[in-house]
């Protein structure tokens, strides 16, 4: 090779480009930077531990990740009382705008509604919030009126337990039974980041909403204002909703409003009849709803709140062995309309060896008697009260007591998910009333089938517990995920009836429908 020279004995140099150690140096070399390259990519993508060092530090932190979380409360006056001294009542003016801008206003939501239905409809199918299933709902904020100053009221007045009804039952128990619209409003109203359920969030701007939620206390509004009172509220509550851009958009068919005790807004409530209703029942008599107010594809039936305390798994099992009476029923045995039943079911049933019947009364002491009775029953009668249903039933289904269901017309909370069958038995009101025919039925249900129907007992107890914070599964939960299934439906009706040609044809109010009769023939 020309211009080149070799020593003898040493054909090419150590530091030749081709030598081997020089090759072994560049290689070890190359791995060194590829390894440095790798951990400060790695770094670079990855600042903080990885999710498993993260877990596995903060379980030796927290031995029990899930002792910082708040034990649900589940009695109404203790967790309003939280509720009140933590909370403060928003602006008392309107929180969307104002009626008096015309169309414009409801044009104006319309159209932004319809943008915001166009992103979820053409989005991202990964995204989970463009699912179906996720619920938004849009929270008024009513004047405090509406709203805490109810709630207040309540409180002040709790320890006042001589107001009664005409029929003698205590005002404030009955507000706790049907306080289902402060259960679902201190939910929503919770941060979200407290909030344990996700298939239902709270929006804030009125075009992401599915459904808009009227947070009035009527059930309050109706027990502890006097009549005068009551209605000129009822009035003041009606036109601030009407007035609403989104209210007129829709003719409330959109909105939630919580009607649970069947005396509550009756005086302006058919102004309201396209809303979706929170009911504890569907009476088709007349007495409590008129033809063309309630039915099943737009309303929802809601479960009472127990009265008693809930048996949990120690305590079922404790009272296992103590179930030595065939049938138990305490509570008021005489009641108006369908509830006239139960003086029927008392002659037949009088000193029947294994029943006990009992006149229901009020405090700590009526609730002790009830509560112990049911525990130590293997069947609890649940008969219609003065409405088809009656919280005896929620009542028993806690206590771990087989409910026997006597009211032919009842409706029953989110039995769109749960199957009464497995935990209660339904007998006809005809059947019922046969000398000797009750008794005569329980004693021939075998001990497996009522071992079965004790278990699911145990199983579904948690669907019928509300609490602070709402639990998965329980009522709160159950609610969205029944109203989840009736958003395409709603949306349906509300746009159909903004594109109809005036008299064109009538709209399907559904008033044409026979009364929901579930009589066994």
């Amino acid at each position: 090779m020309a211009g080149k020279y070799f020593a003898p004995g040493n054909p090419r140099s150590s530091h030749s480009p081709s030598s081997p150690s020089f090759l072994v140096a560049a290689l070890s070399l190359l791995a060194l930077a590829s390894i440095f390259f790798f951990y400060a990519f790695s770094s670079y993508r990855c600042p903080a531990s990885t999710p498993f060092d993260a877990s596995v530090a903060r379980e030796k932190s927290n031995p029990n990740p899930k002792s910082n979380a708040a034990a649900p409360e589940y009695s109404f006056v203790a967790s309003l009382e939280k509720f009140l001294t933590s909370r403060r009542p928003v602006a008392t003016g309107s929180s969307s705008p104002a009626a008096d801008a015309g169309g414009a206003a409801v044009k104006a939501l319309d159209d932004a509604i319809w943008e915001k239905e166009t992103e979820r409809l053409y989005g991202d199918p990964a995204d989970p919030w463009s699912g179906l299933s996720v619920v938004r709902v849009y929270v008024y904020e009513m004047p405090a009126k509406f709203t805490y100053d109810l709630l207040w009221l309540f409180r002040n007045t709790y320890k006042e337990t001589a107001n009664l009804t005409s029929n003698g039952s205590p005002v404030h128990r009955l507000i706790e039974q049907h306080s289902i619209d402060y259960w679902l409003w201190a939910d929503l109203i919770t941060p979200e980041s407290e909030r344990l359920l996700k298939n239902v969030i709270r929006v804030h701007r009125q075009e992401e909403a599915n459904l808009f939620y009227i947070p009035f206390f009527s059930t309050i509004s109706f027990f502890l204002l006097d009549k005068q009172q009551c209605k000129a509220l009822y009035r003041e509550a009606l036109k601030w909703v009407t007035d609403q851009p989104a209210w007129q958009r829709s003719e409330g068919r959109d909105h939630i409003l919580p009607v649970h005790h069947p005396w509550s807004f009756k005086s302006v409530r058919r102004f309201m009849k396209k809303a979706i209703w929170l009911l504890p029942d569907m009476d088709s008599t007349g007495n409590w709803y008129k033809p063309g107010q309630v039915w099943l594809e737009k309303d929802l039936i809601l479960p009472y709140v127990p009265n008693v305390d809930f048996c949990d798994a120690k305590c079922f099992v404790e009272n296992q062995s103590k179930r030595s009476t065939l049938l138990f029923f305490r509570g008021r045995l005489k009641r108006n309309a369908g509830g006239k039943i139960r003086s029927k079911l008392v002659e037949v049933l009088h000193d029947t060896e294994g029943v006990v019947i009992e006149e229901g009364s009020s405090g700590e002491s009526g609730k002790a008697a009830a509560q112990n009775g049911m525990r130590k029953s293997l069947f609890c009668l649940s008969p219609a009260g003065d409405t088809p249903s009656s919280a005896r039933l929620f009542d028993a289904i806690v206590s771990g007591c087989i409910p026997v269901i006597v009211s032919d017309e009842l409706e029953l909370p989110f039995e769109g998910i749960l199957d009464y069958r497995k935990i209660a038995l339904f007998v006809s009101s005809s059947d019922a009333v046969q000398p000797g025919w009750l008794v005569n039925f329980l004693k021939s249900i075998n001990s497996k089938r009522i071992r079965e129907m004790q278990a699911n007992l145990a199983k579904y107890s948690r669907h019928f517990l509300y609490s602070g914070p709402a639990q998965p599964l329980g009522p709160e939960d159950l609610t969205w995920r029944m109203i989840a299934g009736k958003l395409v439906n709603i949306k349906l009706h509300a746009r159909r009836s903004q594109r109809l040609v005036q008299g064109s044809r009538s709209l399907c109010t559904c008033e044409c429908r026979p009364g929901n009769i579930t009589r066994v023939p």
